[in-house]
């Protein structure tokens, strides 16, 4: 289990580091338009999140 967890953690962190690396302008502006939301709006974007992985979750 734990191997596991950590496998899904470094893949998680891979893929965060994807953007930043190609396209620093392009993640530079989202977190600039992000920094405009309002708390519920982000709240809603990290249920979204959970929610769509959740779904992949059980689907594989």
């Amino acid at each position: 289990m734990t191997d596991s967890l950590l496998l899904a953690f470094a893949l998680m962190l891979v893929l965060e580091g994807l953007l930043p690396f190609v396209a620093p302008h392009a993640w530079r502006e989202a977190f600039r338009r992000l920094i405009e939301f309002s708390d519920g709006q982000i709240r809603f974007v990290g249920l979204t999140a959970m929610l769509v992985g959740l779904v992949l979750l059980s689907i594989f």
